[in-house]
């Protein structure tokens, strides 16, 4: 077994423990911090795999933008916790079940991958992780895929921003669209009035 190798199984055995730890963590944050760490261990597998652009990508832009907006988003929603997992054993067998479908699904495929031993990888398939074959498929076969994707990203920003502006009873909340639309006649009024004078007036006694 050479090097190569070891570094694979390394990384496989920590993604795989950091994804179990993120479906089985207490805490949403903590949760969040292990798909972080699973994120950097499948990175590490796509730069043994020569894929050295989508090694890059998966960690700038779901480490460093996605995953960091998931955790802003989780410590401001303030979730209950407790009230969260109270169904947790409910959804187990269903959860279970749809697991099991998928680790067969992707064992179909895998078994069916390595019994074609013989089979010859083409050409394209070769350059995949170079940015420029990369780049070329991207904007121009899968142009209209790669614009959905940037809406439903978009999206997503607005959602989480939405949901951090919520009214509630513990803190102050004003409307920006109100304050942006504020004049100088509704925060300022102007009223003349009369003189008053309310000093008392000295009267002096006759002698």
């Amino acid at each position: 077994m050479d090097f190569t190798s070891i570094l694979f199984y390394v990384f496989a055995t920590v993604l795989v423990l950091a994804s179990l730890r993120v479906i089985t963590a207490p805490n949403p944050v903590q949760a969040a911090l292990f798909l972080v760490l699973a994120f950097f261990q499948a990175g590490g597998i796509w730069m043994l795999l020569k894929a050295e652009f989508l090694s890059i990508v998966l960690v700038l832009v779901y480490v460093g933008a996605v995953m960091v907006l998931f955790l802003f988003v989780v410590m401001m929603l303030d979730i209950n916790i407790v009230k969260m997992r109270e169904g947790f054993w409910g959804f187990l067998p269903l959860a279970a079940l749809v697991g099991g479908v998928i680790v067969l699904e992707m064992a179909s495929v895998l078994w069916r991958s390595f019994g074609l031993s013989g089979a010859t990888v083409p050409e394209a398939a070769s350059m995949i992780g170079t940015t420029k074959a990369l780049g070329l498929l991207i904007y121009t076969k899968y142009i209209y895929a790669f614009e959905i994707a940037a809406a439903v990203l978009l999206v997503a920003i607005i959602a989480a921003v939405a949901l951090t502006l919520r009214k509630r009873k513990d803190i102050k909340y004003f409307d920006p669209a109100d304050a942006v639309r504020v004049k100088r006649n509704d925060r300022l009024r102007i009223v003349k009035m009369a003189a008053v004078n309310n000093r008392p007036v000295e009267t002096k006694e006759a002698p």
